[in-house]
């Protein structure tokens, strides 16, 4: 047992703080008892923190302001999660809205559209729903113009104001204008409607 530990803990300490590991990422180290015991001992001594079940953070710690551990977003883990599991999200709702800029506002449940499968997580005391779609609601090249669809639609037509859209039209500057134009054939009319004179 104590020589999984050691081998799971070197094969962390070599790599960045602040990264999220799932149990799964040692399934050569042992089998999956042996592994949860082990991953529960360096989540006891401190190395590790818990998340949720069978996902850790290796934390980075700020011991100049004295805050601790520094935990990952919501989307960071959130797209951890994605990654491991080979999925595409995109976030929908106020949260949309925040990783725009266009609301200040984080609420307790975010919520993922995925073509992954459906879970749900809690992270301390936050909800994290991934809700499955049909893969081609995903379809976009572009992870810009996937976020923008969706943040228009969490505000609805003619809701958006003259700085809300100087901030699309920033967010839709980090992608090319023919990414763009490629994947507006996907979005609602309304929102090409919006989006176009954007770009």
């Amino acid at each position: 047992m104590q020589s999984t530990v050691n081998d799971i803990e070197k094969s962390i300490v070599i790599k960045r703080r602040g990264r999220i590991y799932f149990a799964t990422d040692f399934a050569s180290f042992g089998n999956p008892e042996t592994i949860k015991k082990s991953l529960f001992r360096l989540e006891k001594s401190g190395f590790l923190v818990r998340l949720a079940h069978g996902i850790y953070l290796f934390p980075k710690i700020d011991k100049k302001l004295g805050f601790g551990v520094l935990y990952p977003s919501v989307e960071e883990i959130a797209k951890a999660i994605a990654e491991r599991d080979k999925a595409r999200i995109v976030l929908t709702g106020v949260y949309a809205l925040n990783a725009l800029g266009l609301s200040t506002q984080t609420p307790v449940n975010a919520v993922f559209l995925t073509d992954g499968a459906p879970r749900k997580i809690k992270i301390n005391n936050q909800r994290i729903s991934f809700k499955h779609v049909v893969p081609k609601n995903l379809a976009y090249k572009s992870d810009v113009l996937m976020l923008v669809v969706s943040a228009l639609k969490e505000l609805g037509n003619e809701n958006a104001t003259d700085e809300d859209l100087a901030k699309i039209k920033l967010a839709l500057s980090h992608d090319t204008k023919e990414n763009i134009l490629a994947d507006l054939k996907l979005a609602p009319a309304w929102i090409r409607k919006i989006v176009m004179p954007l770009i």
